[in-house]
């Protein structure tokens, strides 16, 4: 397998010193910000640091992606893209807030976060990364309490289910849309259906990897999706 860069790691370190974890916390938690961070740190640069480098050995230098969702978690697979494959990122966050800290702590490593969904994006791409977003469930309640067979049948809101799932269907459609053929997809393995009927209803061919990945703040596995004909 590919390694990060020695100094890719330290600046991967170097961006996680600089993040400002008073505001995060307050962003991931309720209460328990400071307890939270302090034990996710270490994990969400080691499992991103691991997935980087999966990545580093199915991405070609000096393509483009497009990365929806994205927060603290994925520093290290947008670090590892940009400085040691020279790949262009667009990676998007609907929090404005955490888009905020984290362009204040990477800024200056050549990265930055834009505060949407992704649909803005423009461009084609050759990966996309959407974890945890498809089932998200501050955004998509029912349908996440679904996914994850927690929705309870006495209070089961089917018409708002509805409406999340034309919603989701739209975001993952849009975000699809953008690929070149071929190309590869990041994903949880909740939200491979969703990737599935879309390449199903375009006719187009995918691969879903059997490896999955952990990571360290939702805890959602990730899988690779190869979408269209090999290279």
């Amino acid at each position: 397998m590919k390694r990060l860069e020695r100094a890719t790691r330290k600046r991967i370190t170097a961006i996680f010193r600089r993040l400002d974890y008073c505001t995060l916390g307050r962003l991931y938690c309720d209460e328990g910000g400071d307890a939270f961070w302090k034990d996710r740190r270490g994990p969400c640069q080691e499992f991103g640091i691991r997935i980087a480098e999966a990545l580093l050995e199915r991405l070609p230098a000096g393509g483009r992606s497009l990365y929806v969702g994205a927060g603290v978690a994925e520093i290290p697979v947008v670090a590892a893209e940009v400085l040691d494959l020279g790949r262009d990122v667009a990676a998007f966050n609907l929090r404005l807030d955490e888009v905020r800290v984290l362009n204040e702590a990477c800024r200056e490593d050549g990265f930055t976060w834009s505060s949407d969904d992704g649909r803005v994006a423009e461009g084609a791409f050759d990966h996309l990364w959407i974890v945890s977003v498809l089932n998200d469930p501050e955004r998509f309640p029912e349908l996440s309490a679904l996914s994850y067979g927690r929705a309870n049948p006495l209070l089961f809101d089917s018409g708002r289910f509805e409406k999340e799932r034309h919603e989701v269907m739209s975001l993952a459609s849009a975000c699809m849309a953008k690929l070149e053929n071929p190309a590869w997809v990041t994903t949880s393995i909740e939200e491979v259906p969703w990737i599935a009927a879309w390449c199903q209803q375009k006719g187009m061919k995918f691969v879903v990897e059997g490896e999955d990945y952990p990571t360290a703040i939702v805890g959602d596995p990730l899988c690779f999706i190869r979408i269209g004909e090999n290279r």
